[in-house]
């Protein structure tokens, strides 16, 4: 588990100038407005949606490399898989209940910014198992769905405060970033250029 919990720290310091590798798999989202205008959406507490994929996306990738998938389409489902644009925090009727809806949100905003292969669309409908009844079809959903999962909960521990964001703080200071970086990275989700 300590494996998985490093390579979510390392997501906070990953950039397209430096891993040109894993950004080159889907530049092409990356890059669009729909996926970069998720960062003014909350996701986990302080966590918005962009930095939240951002993890996700990368804990998928090295999960991939590791368990032999096609790395190519489990990062591209995975940065589209919360491609919905709402605050599912507000108290608005027209998106609840969330947790079962949104991958379908997601999977209808995702086709209109690309086109999708099957084992992407999968990725993106199926993420949400168990919670969605049905599971994920392909290795590569297994790895975005638990992959999800982890970043999530780590985000709701960070959230909550406590030991675990002070450990948080620390494993992140001990990778060269300082109480101040720390601050802009939670709250705005991506580092300064």
């Amino acid at each position: 588990m300590s494996k998985m919990y490093d390579h979510y720290l390392e997501s906070y310091f990953i950039n397209e100038k430096d891993n040109p590798e894993f950004f080159g798999l889907f530049a092409d989202l990356w890059q669009s407005d729909e996926v970069q205008g998720l960062k003014i959406y909350p996701q986990h507490s302080h966590i918005n949606r962009l930095r939240h994929i951002l993890s996700v996306t990368y804990l998928s990738y090295k999960l991939a490399q590791k368990y032999n998938a096609d790395t190519k389409q489990t990062v591209r489902g995975a940065i589209l898989h919360d491609l919905f644009y709402y605050d599912w925090h507000e108290n608005d009727w027209s998106h609840r209940p969330h947790g079962y809806r949104h991958p379908g949100f997601a999977l209808k905003n995702a086709r209109e910014l690309t086109t999708l292969t099957k084992i992407e669309e999968n990725i993106i409908h199926r993420h949400m198992f168990p919670l969605t009844p049905i599971p994920p079809k392909y290795k590569e959903g297994w790895i975005v769905t638990i992959a999800d999962k982890y970043c999530a909960s780590v985000e709701l521990k960070i959230a909550r405060g406590g030991h675990f964001s002070k450990k948080f703080e620390n494993d992140l200071r001990s990778m060269g970033k300082t109480p101040k970086m720390y601050e802009r990275i939670i709250n705005f989700g991506m580092e300064p250029d």
